[in-house]
């Protein structure tokens, strides 16, 4: 659970103290039982709130602890308010805080003059009127105290009037009487047990002293042992319990150790798994799976004995081919599909599973509830319904343009080729084809009066003259009057002389020359048109042309209204294929790029369509381009806007609400329109007629309903005109209802009907007049009452508002002089069907609506109308994909859900005996449909266990919760540990004696266990400047609160300008780091972040398990735009900023970096260090690679410190997620030495020294440091070539390390210098980088990682050699040189695999002495924590928690 404090109410405290008096254990087993009741409690009490289906996805969050980081985020903002002293609950009234209901008035009249909080996106804003000029009162309190019930009583009270914002947010106070809350155990990780090579002993021989560790035996009865379900046996024999104890511990350590297979044996092991699996009863074959996958290696020789059968065997190479050439998955691949969304398992993890599996439950309860289910539902969730197109075309073939070229016909083009399968001929890169075809289009709406129209006219000119394949075309938008003068008014002159031109001259080059005339800062104006006439036509009639009466004002207003009509934006605008271009595009410097690059992405859609057969050589291309779906008659932002609002039209106040619909036709109509308004007002009675008219002209698959939103409270005399309409609809047929509506509707009706005249009067012949009066003589207002508030509670309207609803979809409210034109409702009616055809053809396929008698085609167009809401309101992914099986008989495990239960539908395409089995296994937590076992031919299982644990069932109890637990292992071989977790957890072992990464269960007595801690989660980013494009590389950003600004601080990488930083669930704010970050940059906008993008702090809250990835743009500072933030900035410009010998000193620190895994290697690693100290009397600072050292190290380092004197630091970094992962322990560690050395350290730091921890220093290590790397970034030591027998080892000296390397040396990485200011300054890590991503796709490439990448890189990144004496090892070097070494490294020796302990002590004499020295220590350690803790612990002491 999540607390036990956040669960167990206060007053159960002293209870819980009584009972622990009569025992410790009954004080445990109540606790268990009281949350067990509580979490039952909860889950009933949600019952009420939530259906089944959201009751088990809250059981599975509360098991994955989703939610925990947002109580924990929610907990730490209050902390940085902070909380009033002993205050259980708090206001914070514009950074005001009280403790007491009876200070909020008084809080409130001054809060006006305070700055309002900043709101986070997911806080919980109470729903009152929540006007914006009103104070913010945000409540700290925990629900269900008294405390909070005062507050909240009080608080929303004020917020349903409208005087005040109210917010909760959880709030714990923290009691001195309250024991603090255990330990919180997550789940969502995987833990990998490996084998390990044992080529070289690498495991420490100091004697571990083990602690207890209590393992419940009835935790372990449900685990399977050697085939036998303990669980199962005891509750059928519990008479046999104590015999069936013996017997499961019997078997468990009776467990045959692994015996090595025959490559023969091996071959069909996948084959034999599935079988035995697909034998297996179907309920138990999931477990099975999950048993083999995660604990192969012991279970492989068992496997080797199953029969597979020959019929099972050709199935599935039969579904291998037909599922590789269908969606691409091939043999040996691990996928995994719901509801045909495809699970990248490399990507997911249980948290993001579970949010797909919560944002799939919408749309599968609301199918469910239509009476959608199985084969239906499938068909339905697979329709590409919910593409909403953002770019929207116009259509262009309108004869409004004026076009002034035509690619396929004009002669300067003629010399083109004219077939479309030239565009699939090769060109270079960023060549535009010039074809003779119209595929690229540019129509220009000018007014002749802007400024802006000159330079566009201009800038076409320039398209034209460079024969850019571009037809242009223009749209001249002028006064519409009829009776005007164009010498009076300039646009209407300027279309009159075009017109008079037309026939004799170049269209653009009149333009031109006209636009020539008018000055910059200046508009057209009638005197510069009258002047052209004349001197360009002097014997014209100037009258006759511009004046009133003129002869050339043909299609004078057929631009304005085409442009009108269209419903485009301001002037100018242009469209480009019909696709209007954005205001930042229309800018006249920008416009030529954007269109050259709009020609260049468009080429490869037509592209696309000729290789595809859409596009043929008797294609019209115009005619192409506009029978395209995203073509529209009109553009109307409203209707376009991809930003959509629906009702849930399966919900309850919706499904409660009966309109009857305006119908024209007798069958199923798709499209159902809703037309809300206030039909006594003018504008409202407008907005249907134009409903009507357009149904009257639609085609027959729409129907209008109508809701009345009165402005007043209806009465009998202010209803007369709605109760008229809707008693013609209950009582008329269709047509003859819709067109009594629409006589209804006009203003000359309503207008008699408030003279007095009598609504009989006003009846229509053809009307069932009896049935008419006689409802309309009876019709209460109530029906009218139920309207308006169906308006205000789910609409969200105020009353008299407006709003249009089709199939689900809200537009609206309208602003009172907004007009809803009859082409809008056309465009409506386009887009709505546009995703409709599937829907309305699915419906009619799958449920058969037209041959069931029982369904009337009005609830048949109900059901389209509420499968069309739910499925284009459903959130917008990828492509589901249809995964289905040729033959489904051998290798196909179904698993039915249960009847009448909402399902989803999982498909696993797996090998059962690979990593991604390990994790499919453990993740089928819901029904599945079908679950395919996809065998691969492989001789390579590296794995002994992997587990992931979900837990979908709580642990009800304190002192236990998931735990990753491994049964049956074999004693031989040696283990090592690994953790798999999400992307943003960074994690560290806290808790272990056992050297985790040398397990070697044969040497243990009883369990080894080891106890992890998330110590972080990982805010990651990339940065970009602003005015360059490129990542600011050295820039520092530092995260914090607001009163501890600076806790975390990082460097940006030049690759993708990744940046992250360590934090925790809460609000943080991200800074530029004080100092040369500071000055020389600042924040210009930010994404993915939690405040505005123009804040000036920049908010980031982490309140999940997810990833939080943010993007930040910097700009340098106006006066520091040539500044380098890896410039030597501390480099004096005058004689007085130099540092004094004293500050020299001061700074003059010895920086050592080593990394280490294991308790061998950090025993080495300590001997080093002691190494280092004895030969230096300059000040040492150790930097340690934290991820991977072991709680003991960690515990005693800083003794250690003490004693001897020195600094350290232990850093940490998280492997970024695109940079190639390494999946095995070691190679991680070798990519953590040379991959990240510029970000790992700050820019303080100028030079650090790489020693590895098997060496021992016999110098100082400051003539290292201070030595000329002359310009290099970094220096090692080249292997020796002294030791002649072992010659044949040295694989530097042939293939492709002597052809690369030349006349250079191969260097080791076991000891090496680097400059990081010229590190950083040559980007060296960012090439390193990269040169990694691009080898490391290649498993065989970079065998020693740490050493080949550098060696590799020797080209574009120079190394210094160091020399010889700095690194000596008794394999490479010979016995001579070993006098003069001033370090000497353990290296491993390849024709002896000498252990080594053994080596240490036979080839450095002090090594004994330096292990002896630190064992003392190390012991004198262990007997000061012994004693403290004996002296912490009374006697008697109550509630001893077991682990």
């Amino acid at each position: 659970m999540e607390c036990l404090s956040s669960l167990l109410h206060p007053s159960l405290w002293p209870l819980l103290e009584f009972i622990g008096e009569d025992g410790n254990e009954k004080f445990w087993q109540f606790v268990d039982t009281s949350v067990r009741s509580y979490y039952n409690l909860i889950i009933k009490k949600a019952g009420q709130f939530l259906t089944d289906l959201q009751v088990n996805l809250l059981k599975f969050a509360l098991a994955l602890r989703s939610y925990s980081p947002a109580v924990h985020a929610s907990q730490q903002i209050a902390k940085d308010e902070p909380p009033p002293e002993a205050c259980p609950a708090f206001v914070s009234i514009h950074g005001q805080h009280s403790c007491s209901t009876k200070d909020i008035k008084k809080l409130l009249k001054a809060a006006a003059g305070r700055p309002k909080p900043y709101l986070y996106k997911n806080d919980h804003t109470y729903p009152g009127v929540n006007k914006t000029d009103v104070p913010v009162v945000i409540l700290y309190a925990e629900i269900g105290t008294k405390k909070f019930t005062s507050f909240h009583k009080a608080l929303s009270e004020k917020a349903e009037k409208g005087t005040l914002t109210y917010v909760l947010r959880h709030f714990v106070a923290v009691s001195r009487n309250i024991p603090s809350s255990p330990t919180m155990l997550l789940s969502g990780y995987g833990v990998e047990l490996a084998i390990k090579s044992t080529e070289y002993k690498a495991v420490d021989d100091t004697e571990v002293k083990g602690q207890l560790t209590v393992i419940n035996v009835e935790d372990d009865d449900n685990d399977e042992v050697q085939g036998f379900l303990f669980g199962t046996l005891k509750k059928s024999h519990p008479e046999l319990q104590e015999h069936l104890v013996e017997l499961r511990k019997h078997l468990l350590e009776s467990t045959n150790d692994m015996a090595p297979l025959k490559v023969w044996e091996m071959q069909d092991l996948s084959f034999q798994a599935a079988s035995r699996i697909m034998s297996a009863p179907k309920f138990d074959a999931l477990k099975l799976m999950r048993d083999l996958s995660q604990n192969f290696p012991s279970k492989a020789r068992s496997l080797t004995r199953v029969a597979v059968k020959q019929e099972m065997r050709k199935e599935i190479e039969e579904n291998q081919k037909h599922l590789s050439e269908t969606i691409g998955v091939h043999p040996g691949d691990g996928e995994l599909f719901i509801n045909g969304l495809h699970i990248d398992l490399d990507i997911h993890n249980p948290f993001s599973i579970w949010d797909i599996l919560k944002s799939e439950a919408k749309v599968l309860e609301g199918l469910h509830n239509l009476g959608i289910k199985g084969e239906h539902q499938d068909k339905l969730l697979r329709l590409p319904v919910n593409a909403v197109d953002d770019s929207y075309a116009l259509d262009i073939r309108h004869p409004a343009i004026m076009w002034i070229n035509d690619i396929e016909n004009d002669l300067m083009y003629r010399s083109w080729p004219t077939g479309v399968q030239e565009l699939l001929r090769a060109t270079f890169p960023g060549v535009i084809r010039q074809i003779r075809r119209n595929f690229f289009n540019l129509v220009l709406f000018l007014d002749p009066l802007q400024e802006e129209s000159g330079e566009l006219v201009k800038l076409a000119e320039l398209f034209y003259k460079h024969k850019i394949p571009l037809r242009i075309g223009f749209v001249f938008v002028v006064n519409t009057k009829d009776e005007i003068d164009g010498f009076s008014d300039a646009g209407v002159g300027f279309y009159r002389l075009l017109n008079y031109i037309a026939d004799d001259l170049n269209l653009l080059a009149t333009l031109l020359q006209l636009y020539s005339k008018v000055d910059v800062g200046e508009t057209l104006s009638a005197d510069t048109i009258t002047a052209y006439l004349k001197r360009k036509f002097p014997k014209a009639n100037s009258e006759r042309i511009l004046g009133v009466e003129s002869e050339y004002d043909d299609k004078r207003k057929d631009g304005a209204l085409f442009y009108k009509k269209s419903g485009l934006g301001a002037l100018p605008l242009a469209l480009f294929n019909g696709v209007p271009l954005s205001p930042d595009e229309m800018d006249p410097e920008e416009l030529e790029t954007v269109i050259l690059q709009r020609i260049m992405d468009t080429t490869t859609a037509f592209q696309r369509a000729v290789f595809m057969g859409q596009l043929s050589e008797g294609s019209d291309v115009v005619d192409y381009l506009m029978e395209q779906a995203n073509v529209v008659p009109r553009m109307n932002p409203l209707i376009l806007s991809s930003d959509r609002k629906y009702l849930d039209l399966t919900a309850t106040p919706v499904m409660a609400m009966v309109l009857i619909c305006i119908v024209l036709t007798d069958g199923m109509t798709p499209v159902t329109l809703w037309v809300a308004g206030d039909f006594q007002k003018v504008s409202g009675r407008k907005l249907l007629i134009n409903a009507l008219k357009h149904l009257q002209k639609a085609s027959p698959g729409v129907r209008v309903g109508v809701i009345d939103n009165p402005s007043e409270k209806p009465y009998d005399d202010n209803t007369v005109l709605y109760r008229a309409i809707w008693a013609s609809l209950l009582t008329q047929k269709n047509k003859a209802a819709a067109e009594f509506v629409h006589k209804l509707l006009k203003e000359e009706s309503s207008q008699l009907l408030q003279q007095g005249t009598k609504m009989k009067d006003l009846l229509m012949q053809g009307m069932d007049v009896d049935a008419f009066e006689k409802k309309f003589n009876t019709l209460e207002v109530d029906f009218i009452h139920t309207q308006q508030l169906f308006c205000q509670d789910v609409l969200k309207l105020n009353p008299g508002q407006r709003a249009v609803i089709s199939n689900g979809r809200i537009l609206g409210p309208f602003e009172e002089q907004e007009e809803f034109t009859v082409e809008d409702f056309h465009l409506l009616e386009k887009i709505t069907l546009s995703v409709l055809d599937f829907i309305f053809s699915s419906c009619i396929k799958c449920l058969k609506v037209f041959c069931d008698e029982e369904i009337s085609l009005s609830h048949a167009s109900d059901l389209v109308m509420k499968v069309d809401a739910l499925l284009t309101a459903a959130p917008k992914g990828e492509v589901r994909r249809d995964v289905h099986f040729i033959k489904d008989s051998h290798s196909v495990l179904h698993l039915s859900p249960r009847e009448n239960e909402v399902f989803y539908d999982v498909v696993a395409i797996v090998d059962p005996l690979t990593r991604e089995a390990q994790k499919i296994s453990s993740l089928l937590t819901v029904s599945c449909s079908a679950f395919l076992f996809f065998p691969h031919y492989s001789s390579s299982f590296s794995n002994i266990g992997r587990t992931y644990k979900i837990t979908p069932k709580i642990t009800f109890t304190v002192r236990k919760g998931p735990v990753a637990r491994f049964m049956e292992l074999p004693e031989t071989p040696l283990l090592t540990l690994n953790m798999i977790t999400p992307e943003s957890w960074m994690v560290q072992a806290v808790r272990s004696p056992y050297d985790l990464d040398n397990i070697h269960l044969q040497e243990v007595n009883g369990v080894v266990a080891a106890e992890f801690e998330l110590e972080h989660l990982l805010l990651e980013g990339h940065c970009f400047d602003l005015s360059t494009g490129q990542p600011p590389r050295g820039l520092q950003f530092t995260l914090g609160m607001s009163r501890d600004p600076l806790m975390y601080d990082t460097i940006v990488m030049a690759n993708l300008g990744y940046f992250q930083l360590k934090a925790n669930p809460g609000a943080w704010i991200l800074r530029l780091r004080k100092g040369r970050s500071e000055e020389i940059y600042q924040i210009l906008t930010h994404d993915g972040t939690d405040s505005p993008a123009d804040a000036g702090d920049v908010i980031v809250v982490l309140n999940s398990f997810h990833s939080k990835i943010i993007k930040v743009r910097v700009q340098k500072k106006a006066d520091k735009i040539g500044e380098d933030l890896l410039s030597e900035a501390s480099e004096s410009k005058g004689g007085g900023s130099k540092k004094d010998d004293g500050e020299k000193k001061k700074d003059d620190v010895l920086n050592i970096f080593s990394v280490a895994s294991g308790h061998l290697y950090e025993r080495f690693l300590r001997i080093m260090m002691l190494s280092v100290l004895r030969h230096t009397q300059t000040p040492v600072k150790f930097w340690f690679l934290k991820n991977y050292l072991s709680p003991s190290f960690k515990e005693t380092i800083s003794h250690m410190a003490e004693s001897y004197g020195f600094q350290y630091e232990l850093v940490q970094y998280k492997w970024p997620r695109w940079l190639h992962q390494q999946t095995e322990k070691q190679r991680i560690i070798w990519g953590y030495k040379i991959l990240f050395l510029d970000v790992l350290f700050p820019l303080a730091v100028d030079k650090i020294i790489f020693v590895d921890a098997d060496q021992i220093v016999r110098a100082d290590l400051k003539e290292l440091r201070d030595l000329d790397l002359e310009g290099a970034p970094y220096g090692y030591t080249p292997f020796c070539d002294s030791r002649r027998e072992m010659e044949g080892y040295r694989f530097w000296k042939t293939g492709y390390w002597a052809s690369h390397l030349g006349h250079r040396k191969y260097h080791i990485s076991a000891l090496y210098v680097v400059d990081l200011k010229k590190f950083r300054k040559i980007a060296a890590g960012d090439r390193l980088r990269g040169q990694y991503q691009a080898l490391s796709q290649d498993p065989n490439s970079l065998s020693n990682l740490d050493q080949d990448l550098p060696n590799n890189m020797i080209h574009q990144v120079a190394i210094k050699s160091l020399p010889q004496e700095w690194l000596w090892c008794e394999t490479w070097c010979d016995d001579t040189s070993k006098t003069t070494a001033k370090t000497i490294d353990l290296c491993n020796n390849p024709m002896t695999k000498e252990p080594k302990l053994v080596a240490a002590a036979r080839i450095v004499p002090e090594w004994v002495e330096y292990d002896r020295e630190i064992k003392e220590l190390l012991r004198r350690v262990q007997e000061q924590e012994d004693t403290t803790t004996q002296k912490q612990i009374p006697a008697g002491s109550q509630h001893k928690k077991g682990y």
